[in-house]
């Protein structure tokens, strides 16, 4: 059974974070590094803590609820991009993606569409292995794009729904339509259970003796199936993190050291 390559999304949101967790991310055995780049322009402020009364409840201890970090943006000309590009190439041994998530599909980036694509530019011009391109960019823009990495960028075309996949089939049908945007086609919804964490696992099924190369991932209760599953499925690239805590499970991520055990303990190494 072919393991699919695995992809660790670097946290933090300076280069130097990032460049912390690409040396956690190559000690465990990762194949590739995603660095967020649209992370460069925001500020991650973290929660207030949470104070628990004992006096309330039923008295048994209660986990702590995890409340998700603020990202504050920043200006545009507040990030050296040509340094931190330089950065990330000198200091991380791993292939890397380079990628910057606009705000209309989950990403952080505050500034316009053409200061995102200036961005994407960049990252194409400085030799990177992976770019990741959304399939939503304006189609003369995202063709000029492509025409730039042919030949020494490799290109993941993605789309990342709102909503929850409406059936597999549907999910099929919109990785078929992105066939020729990219080497590989990673799609990923919203999830809330076991409904559509099933959707994606089936649409994975039904497309695991196709020659294009996938993957399929959702966000939130059961989005991690289809990762935890990625070799029997034949998912050509499962997303993972560093990060640690129950939390993930409910975000659809996985820890990518809980990732190789999980492998090893459903055989599928």
């Amino acid at each position: 059974m072919r393991r699919p390559t695995i992809c660790v999304s670097l946290s933090g949101c300076t280069v130097e974070e990032m460049l912390a967790d690409a040396a956690r991310a190559t000690a465990v055995g990762a194949d590739l590094c995603e660095v967020r780049l649209d992370r460069l322009w925001v500020r991650e402020k973290p929660p207030e803590p949470v104070e628990i009364d004992p006096s309330e409840g039923d008295g048994r201890r209660r986990r702590p609820v995890y409340t998700p970090p603020e990202f504050i943006a920043q200006p545009f000309d507040s990030v050296d991009l040509e340094a931190s590009l330089d950065a990330f190439k000198g200091g991380i041994d791993l292939p890397v993606v380079l990628t910057c998530r606009p705000e209309r599909q989950g990403g952080h980036f505050p500034g316009s569409e053409e200061q995102r694509i200036e961005v994407l530019r960049a990252a194409i011009e400085s030799g990177v292995s992976w770019v990741d391109l959304e399939t939503d960019i304006e189609s003369k823009t995202r063709a000029e794009l492509m025409s730039m990495a042919e030949g020494k960028t490799r290109v993941i075309a993605s789309s990342h729904a709102d909503d929850e996949p409406g059936s597999a089939s549907e999910i099929v049908s919109d990785i078929e339509d992105m066939a020729s945007s990219g080497e590989i086609l990673k799609v990923c919804y919203k999830t809330s259970g076991r409904n559509s964490g099933l959707k994606l696992f089936e649409a994975a099924w039904n497309l695991k003796e196709s020659e294009l190369k996938t993957a399929i991932m959702g966000l939130g209760a059961g989005g991690d199936w289809t990762r935890i599953h990625g070799p029997l499925l034949h998912q050509d690239l499962v997303y993972s993190t560093m990060e640690t805590g129950s939390h993930l499970s409910s975000q659809g991520r996985i820890n990518a050291s809980d990732l190789f055990i999980a492998w090893e303990m459903l055989q599928y190494d």
